[in-house]
């Protein structure tokens, strides 16, 4: 059925909405299941090695899956390789609320990770694609609904496990996931098939530019120090002394205050000339955060969380970066690729490393002083991603 018959406002609704459902579910198969842990450990007899090697096969998935995408996506289709990624979300998803060994919980987690970390890289050129004339609207809805997701996904996640145990709370967004697959299976017979022409696109992108290393700098460090945070935060604080419920709670302010950082930190980017004094601002944020989780982390918890939650706003950065500095569809997805795909692969390292640096020192100090020396990196790598071009 072609674009004609259903006319191209039903597609985009369509798209739209797809967009706007596979957003809503880019994290919370993170956030909703690192308050799991524990429940899952306790059920599958693993130690903190086996769950921060599950942290980092979130950012190693990405990373891969953002090298993968692309290419995918030049030959097949945008919308079929969104298909596909959010189909294999959901399979993950499902697979590890079923898990019956860590073996088998680390295979679903790769399968829903490679999905998601898909997702992540195609829905910039998606959005520049569909919407040219309302990027800045679509994109600030885009990354709202991440942080929406990221938000809520621990609230939920805990009720649902103390009622009906941790494998519904962690298989329980696979109906939302799934809702948005079958959107996208939907719409890629109504889009039109990836041509030569636009296989053979002429691109401006090159990786050994100023801006892409700065901007992979940058989404690296980001990396190591969200996903360091959302895999062990809980646990740091129930280590200081903190209920579950609070852990939860903490962690999904911290999540939750993204939100902020979704609505503000994309028009601000794209209103400054140079938007360095926002990299500054977080870092000082993010510096702030570790010290007192140093000095008294149970008495300010409220404290650090709000720091550690507005100081990751690097990462809306990156993304209004990637789409604002590229031409055109193809070079976002080229851009969206190189600088997901090596800034998660190298801040993949965070949630193990740091796992087994607790576990050889009994206690998280030395690993709150590693994650305050690397936000040097994250000044100097911000300082060429932002310079005007």
């Amino acid at each position: 059925m072609s674009t004609t018959v259903l006319g191209p406002a039903r597609l985009h609704r369509g798209i739209l909405l797809a967009v706007a459902l596979t957003a809503l579910n880019l994290r919370t198969a993170v956030t909703g299941f690192s308050v799991l842990t524990g429940d899952a450990a306790a059920d599958l007899h693993f130690g903190p090695i086996i769950a921060g090697a599950i942290g980092t096969v979130v950012t190693a998935c990405f990373a891969v899956a953002a090298f993968v995408a692309p290419p995918l996506a030049r030959r097949f289709g945008l919308e079929r390789t969104a298909a596909v990624a959010v189909t294999a979300t959901t399979a993950g998803i499902l697979l590890r609320a079923a898990a019956w060994s860590p073996t088998v919980m680390i295979v679903a987690s790769v399968i829903a990770f490679a999905g998601v970390g898909a997702a992540n890289v195609i829905l910039i050129p998606i959005v520049k694609q569909h919407f040219p004339q309302r990027l800045h609207t679509v994109s600030t809805m885009y990354m709202v609904l991440l942080q929406v997701g990221q938000l809520a996904a621990p609230l939920i996640a805990l009720p649902l496990a103390d009622a009906y145990g941790w494998r519904t709370a962690a298989g329980g967004w696979a109906v939302v996931t799934a809702v948005a697959a079958v959107l996208w299976h939907v719409t890629v017979p109504r889009s039109s098939p990836p041509t030569a022409a636009a296989r053979t696109l002429p691109s401006r992108f090159s990786w050994r530019t100023g801006l892409v290393v700065g901007l992979i700098g940058l989404m690296a460090m980001t990396t190591l120090h969200v996903y360091t945070l959302v895999t062990w935060f809980p646990t740091m604080l129930r280590d200081a002394g903190l209920s579950s419920t609070a852990s939860a709670l903490l962690l999904s302010w911290f999540a939750g205050l993204g939100l902020i950082a979704a609505f503000v930190v994309p028009p601000l980017t794209r209103r400054l000339r140079n938007p360095y004094p926002i990299v500054v601002v977080c870092v000082v944020l993010m510096g702030i955060g570790y010290a007192g989780m140093l000095a008294a982390p149970a008495a300010g918890a409220f404290v650090w969380a709000t720091a550690f939650g507005l100081g990751v706003s690097t990462f809306p950065l990156c993304l209004t970066l990637i789409g604002a500095r590229s031409a055109n569809p193809d070079d976002a997805s080229r851009l969206s690729g190189v600088v997901q795909g090596i800034g998660y692969g190298i801040g993949c390292v965070g949630p193990l490393a740091l796992g087994v640096i607790h576990q050889a020192s009994h206690g998280w100090n030395v690993t709150y002083v590693l994650l305050a020396a690397t936000l040097l990196i994250t000044l100097g790598a911000g300082s060429v991603a932002c310079r005007p071009v």
